[in-house]
């Protein structure tokens, strides 16, 4: 496998990270947004050299590479770890920061520039968008908690998987519409794309019986038409499943959305969008740090806009994870 481009550069400014000059390595989708960060990454890169000073980087070629890409860097005594993508290759950044015993290096920074299909998780976070602005907040170094989700399930292969998530872990509807967005060219943009697949998934979906229960309570039944584990408040392209939730509480914000007909989710599809999904009586919220969930059927899942498995699934919130960089307005030191 080939592995990338990388370069080093010299120093014109640093951001506030205690006791060291900051190493900053950057992990780079080149085919997030449909090709536009590819198109973005030489401006990106001269004005970060600016900001930052010396940087290195990867560029990924498939799934996966953020990953181990992520790990060598902190193996390689990286302090700041700069995303550039969307929700999936942030999704990689953060599992690659993460071992089976918690942050490799719980010193480290995560810094994002977002570009990609959904971006949902910015929406959470108030990072811009627009790059420049981006790399002025990764310069700040103003930093808050970072919870993380522990999903442990069964991949497409039927084997026992275990991953992180920053954003949304659905399963139900949401499973379905990633399976459908990920094997389409996303020509027509995040929202459009999620939009388009949402109602096209929606004329044949049916609801699905599931089996869960919330930090060992008794186990509970219902069909649902999805079931949304909200560690951020958006997913699908702007859906506004979980406005309570916070990225920095230590708990899951649970959206059950019941079975409607395709009547009713057409009538009630713009409360996915405004926040007055509670409004409808077939939905119901609740908190929890561990969610347990079991089907008789094949249910798929949606982990931050990817459809890696399948339930049975198991999700627990692993509190102040990572250290995420955010506007200085929005910090939580």
């Amino acid at each position: 496998m080939r592995t990338g481009q990388e370069g080093n550069h010299s120093s014109l400014r640093k951001p506030a990270v205690p006791n060291r000059s900051s190493h900053h390595f950057f992990i780079v989708n080149p085919h997030a947004g449909r090709g536009s960060v590819e198109r973005q990454w030489p401006h990106i890169l001269e004005r970060a050299r600016q900001c930052l000073g010396p940087i290195r980087f990867r560029l990924t070629e498939g799934p996966g590479d953020a990953v181990l890409f992520t790990r060598e860097a902190l193996l390689g005594g990286a302090d700041v770890i700069v995303c550039v993508g969307g929700d999936g290759t942030l999704n990689e950044v953060v599992t690659g920061m993460m071992d089976k015993h918690g942050p490799m290096r719980p010193e480290a920074l995560l810094g994002l520039i977002p570009n990609g299909t959904g971006c949902d998780f910015t929406r959470t976070v108030r990072i811009p968008r627009n790059p420049g602005d981006a790399l002025d907040v990764i310069a700040s170094a103003a930093c808050q908690p970072l919870d993380l989700g522990r999903l442990s399930y069964s991949d497409n292969e039927g084997r026992h998987s275990v991953r992180h998530f920053h954003n949304v872990t659905s399963f139900g509807l949401g499973g379905e519409v990633d399976e459908r967005v990920n094997r389409t060219t996303k020509v027509l943009g995040g929202f459009f794309s999620f939009l388009w697949a949402t109602l096209m998934t929606a004329l044949q979906y049916r609801g699905k019986e599931v089996f869960f229960r919330t930090d060992g309570s008794a186990e509970q039944s219902a069909t649902v038409l999805n079931f949304v584990i909200g560690n951020g408040q958006y997913h699908g392209g702007g859906m506004w499943v979980a406005p309570e939730a916070s990225v920095s509480d230590g708990l899951f914000h649970v959206t059950i959305i019941g079975d409607y007909s395709l009547p009713e989710i057409f009538i009630h599809f713009p409360k996915l969008y405004n926040g007055k999904l509670f409004s409808l009586k077939k939905v119901r919220s609740l908190t929890a740090k561990r969610i347990e969930a079991r089907s008789a059927e094949r249910v798929l899942l949606d982990v931050d806009g990817e459809q890696p498995g399948v339930l049975p699934a198991t999700a627990e919130i692993v509190p102040a994870a990572l250290r995420l960089i955010v506007p200085a307005v929005s910090s939580r030191q």
